[in-house]
């Protein structure tokens, strides 16, 4: 396809502000054969009526509760007419020339099923975003890091991270994807709500055996964590839940049960050290995962059994996208900050 439709999927809630510098900045997007699609999750701040009034140009969907990033996404998704899916954050702004490279790679690597674009930070955008950053990585512990972030540390972009190349995940902040992968994976799992579901997905497409690269010739900026902050009580517990859920399901069983004792080790070893800080909204959250997996095991089967029906090959050819290691005992007690560090380029 020379020329494919694409179509852009913002999930809205609250904040017009955010939101309306996102739209200024998407109509001035270089790409001809586009629609901007605006899921608003049933905001109380008049955010559907400042759109219809200002952006007459953009398709509106409003819905009448709150699904989350994975819900308005999904809804977003069912109602769009591209062959290309762009999941774009409310809070970001792009550069003009954004969308061309992720489409021209699509067209040239059938077997590339999403793709991301270099994301900056907002504020200081000589520095890479903490939510995706130049492409995402996933230990085989489940905990995810990002060429150009781990953790909290977030590095300047000097050009180190200028090669595509492929990546574990590509992020909801920003990131294309084929519709038909989109749908043949299940779409986004509803049940995360929001925070690694993007994650999730991508595991999913390398089970299909699927690939996702980084393109950083496409550049994004984004404001981290506008909508739901960093260290809220609430993203704790679905980053804590969504990645543990990912552990108990995407794995082979030989595999879940070998990986996830240790998880688990690390989970009781996380709420220990966040109490001992009196970071109660961080140990309240991992408690609040934990009381969640063991109540709801038959939805943790009912997801094992949904991607053994997507699944086409074995763990042992998904394994070398991961990190066979363990990306928190590399930083916390080796000392490794960067990317590099752990991944060679």
């Amino acid at each position: 396809m020379k020329n494919p439709k694409v179509s852009i999927i913002i999930p809205h809630w609250n904040g017009i502000d955010i939101l309306s510098e996102c739209l200024e900045s998407l109509l001035q997007t270089d790409y001809d054969n586009l629609e901007i699609i605006v899921v608003d999750n049933a905001s109380t701040d008049g955010s559907s009526d400042f759109i219809s009034l200002n952006f007459p140009q953009i398709d509106l969907l409003e819905n009448s509760q709150n699904y989350g990033y994975a819900g308005g996404c999904n809804r977003g998704a069912a109602v769009s007419s591209g062959d290309y899916l762009v999941f774009l954050n409310n809070d970001t702004v792009q550069n003009s020339n954004w969308i061309s490279p992720l489409v021209d790679f699509l067209n040239l690597n059938p077997k590339v099923a999403a793709v991301q674009p270099k994301i900056l930070n907002f504020y200081d955008r000589e520095k890479f975003d903490y939510a995706g950053a130049a492409g995402g990585w996933l230990d085989v512990l489940g905990f995810p890091f990002a060429r150009g972030r781990i953790f909290n540390d977030q590095e300047n972009d000097n050009g180190q991270y200028n090669k595509m190349r492929p990546v574990f995940w590509t992020s909801g902040t920003a990131f294309m994807i084929r519709k038909a992968d989109f749908e043949s994976a299940g779409r986004f799992d509803e049940s995360f709500f929001a925070h690694q579901e993007e994650i999730d997905l991508c595991w999913k497409l390398h089970l299909m055996d699927k690939e996702t690269w980084a393109i950083p010739s496409s550049v994004v900026y984004h404001k981290n964590a506008a909508t739901l902050p960093m260290f809220s009580r609430k993203k704790q517990y679905l980053n804590h839940r969504n990645s543990m859920q990912m552990i108990l399901s995407n794995y082979s069983l030989p595999l879940t049960l070998y990986i996830f004792p240790i998880r688990f080790t690390l989970e009781l070893v996380a709420l220990i050290y966040s109490l001992i800080r009196m970071d109660l909204n961080h140990a309240i959250g991992i408690i609040q995962s934990l009381l969640w997996l063991v109540s709801h095991p038959f939805s943790i089967l009912k997801r094992r059994k949904k991607i053994k029906q997507l699944r086409i090959i074995k763990d042992k050819k998904v394994l070398p996208w991961l990190y066979w290691g363990s990306v928190v005992f590399d930083y916390y007690i080796r000392g490794k900050k960067r990317s590099t560090d752990i991944i060679k380029e």
